[in-house]
């Protein structure tokens, strides 16, 4: 209850909401897997139309998407998919420490790959360095460009954004 109230008061929220997002350790460690940092119960199912996996799904119209990750394969369609931009996909497997979140980007200019720019957390502060590691073009992904950042592992439950140098 004391997690709904900071996600009502501040539009952040917690850990330990997104923490319970994630799929089991298991499915972690075999590669890319969505997370829906959907919390609002608002009449949205983009994801879910365009998952062809058949991996997000919504009891009803109005609920927030679940991931069944027995079927989500880390393809990453939602996420440019997703009105809200409240959907990622995140890499353990990088090794060396790192790992990828791949995102929604709506500003331009586009960062290139291989750039280096700040990682932001929810609340737009910066929380780390990032590199690009890939930028897919907006006419591929309905209109909106996707990018992958890499950052440091213990970057997952903050980094959410970019900021261009």
């Amino acid at each position: 209850m004391e997690n709904i109230g900071i996600l009502e008061s501040t539009g952040i929220a917690s850990r330990e909401m997104f923490e319970k997002l994630l799929p089991s350790a298991e499915r972690r460690a075999k590669g890319a897997y969505i997370v829906m940092e959907c919390y609002e119960e608002i009449p949205c199912n983009p994801c879910v139309t365009s998952c062809n996996f058949n991996a997000v799904k919504m009891a009803e119209l109005n609920a927030c998407p679940i991931v069944d990750y027995n079927n989500c394969v880390g393809c990453g369609n939602c996420v440019s998919h997703c009105p809200g931009l409240a959907c990622v996909m995140i890499n353990e497997t990088v090794g060396d420490g790192k790992i990828d979140i791949t995102i929604p980007y709506e500003l331009t200019p586009v960062p290139e790959k291989g750039a280096i720019v700040d990682a932001l957390g929810r609340d737009g502060q910066k929380v780390g360095d990032a590199e690009i590691v890939r930028v897919l073009s907006n006419a591929k992904m309905d209109h909106t460009n996707v990018v992958t950042m890499r950052v440091d592992a213990d970057l997952i439950y903050d980094a959410r954004f970019i900021r261009c140098r």
